[in-house]
């Protein structure tokens, strides 16, 4: 969730969508993502939107805001999408994220899923995941949500080293994050991921490498490992504004990035976007994918987005004005916009590039596929898969792949 949404125009009250949005609904992949926004902490480099129970002044589970509220709008707010969608697609996904889905607990982990087929089908073979954090995730839990029909689960671990996690203010301990990895596949999850975090300051390689062995310990089959951004308005940049902390080095980051893709590829890990890593095919995310390759999605929660046919929208953000918005009938949605052309030809290249199928060339014009020559020259697209009528990141690419997909999209 970005901490700034986008200005948009108004959403109607009933939520209701274009039809030229609807017009081809179904013949894309389909996804239902929900959003969890409460956390027991907030951490220093954090700026989703995500409340702790302080945060909210809650007094009751009456509250608006509290999570008995929040599950009762998410079913409203089910409700309202089947209805608006009309014949809605069967599910291909369906990703808890948050926030940390796994404070829910047992119970309510599963309330969600049985919201969610109360008001959609999930296609067989869908892809459930959950997000969790170590310390509110226990085997009893594990147990009762792969009954219900989670398959995947998404852990952040983000370092196994005790100083880097106190800097980034995290809660568990080093060994807890595989630790729920084992506990997971004893219980049936047929999928683990473990996010990591690099660049952290005082962080070093060799903490690094401890985090990566301990994830290839883990028995996990993906990874996400991302760069340490520090976001304006957290915790961490103030501390960085005054000079406790350095800023993350760009090169710095890059060797990390180089450490994290020898170490992984060399444990039979292969990357299949910027900053995923895989053990095989059936290991990747199909959630994100659906983002990465202009599917359609329903983002249910406070400040979810949501993507159908060229429409996008995002909830209002507080879980009290969620709650009251769905409880009153209205849509929660703040405001939308229709995706042009351009836009959406834009948003094509900076995805798909990232990919390991990378982009169609006749997907760009003229002066996008110059670009593409002399990126290829450069040794940032592969040669050979250009020469095939493909835009594929070398691992040198992938270190500038923001700049060379705008330099591809014409930007």
């Amino acid at each position: 969730m970005p901490s700034v949404p986008p200005s948009g125009e108004p959403a109607p009250p009933d939520g209701a969508l274009p039809a030229s949005s609807l017009t081809a609904l179904g013949t894309r992949p389909f996804g239902i993502y929900v959003h969890v926004p409460f956390c027991a902490t907030r951490c220093g480099y954090c700026d989703f939107n995500t409340y702790t129970a302080s945060d909210l002044g809650l007094t009751s589970s009456d509250d608006p805001a509290s999570p008995a509220s929040w599950l009762e709008g998410l079913r409203r707010e089910l409700d309202l999408a089947a209805q608006v969608l009309g014949t809605p697609p069967a599910a291909d996904t369906v990703f808890l994220g948050g926030g940390t889905p796994s404070l829910l607990g047992a119970e309510g982990l599963v309330a969600v899923l049985d919201a969610v087929r109360s008001s959609f089908s999930l296609r067989p073979g869908a892809e459930v995941t959950t997000e969790a954090n170590p310390e509110s995730t226990t085997p009893e839990l594990l147990a009762a949500i792969t009954d219900a029909g989670y398959t995947r689960l998404s852990l952040g671990m983000q370092s196994d080293v005790d100083h880097v996690l106190a800097v980034l203010d995290r809660r568990h301990t080093p060994g807890a994050a595989a630790r729920v990895v084992g506990e997971a596949l004893d219980a049936g999850i047929g999928h683990v991921n473990l996010d990591l975090i690099y660049g952290t300051p005082t962080e070093t390689d060799a903490d690094l490498r401890r985090s990566l062995d301990a994830v290839l310990a883990s028995g996990a089959d993906h990874v996400s490992a991302y760069s340490l951004i520090v976001e304006a308005g957290t915790a961490l940049a103030r501390r960085v504004a005054r000079g406790e902390l350095p800023m993350p080095d760009d090169d710095v980051l890059a060797d990390r990035y180089e450490i994290v893709d020898d170490t992984l590829g060399a444990a039979g890990f292969g990357w299949y976007e910027v900053s995923n890593w895989a053990r095989s095919t059936d290991a990747r995310c199909r959630h994100n994918q659906i983002y990465w390759g202009g599917g359609d999605w329903w983002g249910a929660g406070p400040g979810a987005h949501s993507h159908v046919g060229g429409t996008r929208w995002w909830n209002v953000r507080h879980p009290a004005r969620y709650s009251a918005a769905l409880a009153e009938g209205r849509s929660p949605a703040e405001a939308r916009e229709r995706v042009t052309p351009e836009e959406a030809h834009l948003e094509q290249v900076l995805l798909e590039v990232r990919t390991v199928d990378g982009l169609a060339a006749e997907a760009l014009d003229g002066p996008g596929r110059a670009a593409g020559e002399q990126a290829a020259q450069e040794g940032l697209l592969a040669p050979d898969a250009w020469a095939g009528g493909r835009a594929v990141l070398t691992r040198r690419g992938r270190l500038l792949a923001d700049g060379v997909a705008i330099s591809l999209a014409g930007a």
